[in-house]
């Protein structure tokens, strides 16, 4: 599990390595993750887009900007939660992932709020020790 607050929100993200639905011989290798935000704070607020950054083992970098998480962007009142779970593929067995989620206020005030960084890692990699 990795996390972070910022802002009194908070992210946790837990990735899995999905096996059923990779092809390593054709260097496809996907990933799930589940992502919980969490409203610590003491005023409401509305997920309004996403950026991912998503870097593979060869270091290219896929960005992703886009409104709200899965079709949705939830409000989350002092002590809501919201949870959903999306994917990746990547050419390379494996990578990391992070990015931002730009946060609303009631007031209208905008704010970001900070993705973990997180280890994207299949049985499939070379392990080496230096």
């Amino acid at each position: 599990m990795y996390e972070t607050v910022t802002r009194d929100i908070r992210v946790a993200v837990e990735p899995h390595y999905l096996a059923d639905q990779s092809e390593p011989a054709q260097n496809r290798y996907v990933w799930a993750y589940r992502v919980t935000i969490s409203n610590q704070g003491g005023c409401t607020v509305q997920l309004r887009s996403r950026y991912w950054r998503i870097t593979d083992a060869a270091g290219r970098v896929q960005e992703v900007r886009g409104d709200g998480v899965v079709g949705k962007q939830p409000m989350l009142a002092p002590g809501e939660s919201f949870e959903y779970t999306s994917g990746t593929p990547l050419p390379t067995p494996s990578g990391f992932m992070g990015g931002a989620y730009q946060m609303q206020t009631g007031e209208g005030e905008q704010f970001d709020v900070e993705i973990p960084t997180f280890s994207l890692d299949s049985p499939h990699q070379s392990v080496s020790v230096h």
